[in-house]
């Protein structure tokens, strides 16, 4: 053990600078992600503002039992989980494939200009797209409705009421957003594959299809792997923003955009009670772990070489 760690710190001075560059990384991490681990204890408690955090009394698991005896358990559960597993289906299909495309470009600046263009939603606040989303559902003014359906003469739908079409709308969206920021991961990833393995396959007389299929694919398949064990910690999480700011909030939508995040908010709202939201916070932040670890070991089971751990 103490040999170990003798290389450990031999290697952190001879790339210290290296070492010294991740410091601020490591901070942000430690104070965004770990520290806020000691709160984990309010999920037990109910927390008044007049004894104090440390000094409000221990309820045990009710904070737990108010979630689970909620009537909407059941449906803010169902489109969690199925809302996570069709961003996760959707945007890996479409990152890759722009990632691809994109890869396939002559022109270099060309490639350049739409990795920048495709990138920009990533950054937008979502307030802002949910104006942009607004813009074009309005009842009465909005793009969809006064252009595209005037145009084909069909009826104005109104579109905050119509709780039918929001999946789809959320999804298109949610795919807007991310869909650059993959695409610029598994491009980085195609960067790094030997040039060789296509100059090869060239002589040997394959298509450009082929050479995608066997050489591009198969290549950036470990990376393509890591980030789905990664992204199933989130498979009961949702983005709060999509699913409260884009539908306006609307009661009429709440069959189809309510997710564990925008009841739990509600609920602060109306009880004040911030144990409750603490106790289904850490209910999704263990549910994610079980999610990372299954399906890390469904992987080493398959391919033990692209596990993540």
């Amino acid at each position: 053990m103490g040999a170990v760690n003798t290389g450990m710190l031999r290697n952190m001075w001879k790339y210290r600078y290296l070492t010294l560059m991740t410091i601020p990384a490591v901070v942000v991490l430690a104070l965004h992600h770990y520290l806020p681990m000691f709160g984990v204890f309010i999920a037990f408690k109910n927390v008044n503002y007049i004894d104090g955090i440390w000094n409000s009394p221990w309820v045990g698991t009710d904070n737990f039992a108010y979630l689970f005896n909620s009537g909407s358990l059941w449906r803010i559960t169902r489109n969690t989980v199925l809302y996570s597993l069709a961003f996760m289906a959707i945007n890996l299909a479409l990152s890759v494939t722009l990632a691809v495309a994109m890869n396939e470009l002559r022109g270099r600046w060309l490639a350049k200009s739409y990795q920048t263009f495709i990138l920009m939603p990533y950054f937008l606040s979502m307030v802002v797209i949910s104006y942009l989303v607004y813009a074009f559902l309005n009842p009465t003014q909005g793009f969809v409705n006064a252009t595209i359906l005037e145009w084909f003469g069909a009826d104005p739908v109104f579109w905050y009421s119509e709780k039918e079409y929001w999946p789809f709308i959320l999804i298109l969206v949610n795919a807007w957003q991310g869909v650059g920021i993959g695409a610029v991961i598994y491009l980085a990833a195609i960067a790094g594959i030997d040039p060789d393995y296509y100059e090869a396959a060239v002589i040997d007389g394959a298509s450009k299809w082929r050479r995608i299929a066997h050489i591009t694919v198969p290549t950036i398949q470990p990376v393509i792997i890591i980030m789905t064990i990664l992204s199933m910690g989130s498979l009961f999480t949702s983005d709060f923003g999509l699913f409260y700011q884009v539908p306006l909030d609307s009661g009429a939508l709440y069959p189809t955009t309510d997710v564990v995040d925008t009841y739990v908010y509600r609920s602060l709202l109306e009880l004040n009670d911030i144990g409750m939201s603490s106790a289904a916070a850490l209910m999704q932040s263990v549910l994610g772990f079980v999610m990372v670890v299954a399906t890390n070991y469904a992987v080493r089971k398959i391919n033990r070489d692209q596990a993540l751990f």
